[in-house]
């Protein structure tokens, strides 16, 4: 079975040196280390975590044009990005040592969304300069019986609320699974 995810994601950023310093502290506090681009083609700065992925990087570069964002009015374009912690711990350190710390806007305190996925622990918030907004998580590997209840549950509850979905065979994730075209053997 091939495994893929995302090889970078790049954002163009108002106040290009502001922006260096929040993402260095931010990037820097996570444990990521970081590269520049030399300037050799265009300007930007890349962070990566020290796993065995050298290609899996986030980049800001100097934005051209634009304003900043303001999440809530759910325009389009990228909704959040969302990165993993080691602990549900560090997800309440960063929030509390981090973001309260900097005086970061924090849209959603730390709590659990057991609709994600059982145990799923996060906090939400936004980059101060150019109004990104990003999501530290963590989930456990091994979720307790009690995790995996609230997430039962949850979805349950979910399927209830949905004309659409009242005659369907039990088991929510089957519901939710949808089937993607796939390239026909002449292609």
């Amino acid at each position: 079975m091939r495994w893929r995810g995302v090889s970078h994601v790049e954002f163009a950023v108002l106040d290009y040196d502001d922006s260096i310093g929040f993402y260095d502290s931010l990037f820097g506090w996570l444990g990521y280390s970081s590269f520049s681009s030399l300037n050799m083609e265009y300007q930007s700065i890349y962070y990566m975590t020290n796993q065995a992925s050298p290609h899996s990087y986030i980049g800001i570069q100097p934005a051209r044009t634009g304003e900043k964002l303001t999440h809530s009015d759910q325009a389009v374009g990228i909704n959040h990005i969302a990165l993993w912690a080691r602990s549900r711990k560090e997800v309440d350190r960063f929030h509390q040592d981090f973001l309260i710390a900097r005086g970061v806007s924090v849209t959603d305190e730390p709590k659990d969304y057991p609709q994600y996925w059982p145990g799923y622990y996060a906090v939400f918030f936004d980059d101060p300069i150019n109004g990104i907004h990003w999501e530290l998580a963590w989930m456990p590997k091994i979720p307790t019986p009690r995790q995996l209840w609230a997430f039962y549950r949850t979805l349950s509850g979910f399927v209830t609320t949905r004309s659409d979905l009242a005659n369907t065979v039990p088991g929510v994730l089957l519901q939710a699974r949808r089937t993607l075209p796939r390239p026909s053997k002449a292609d």
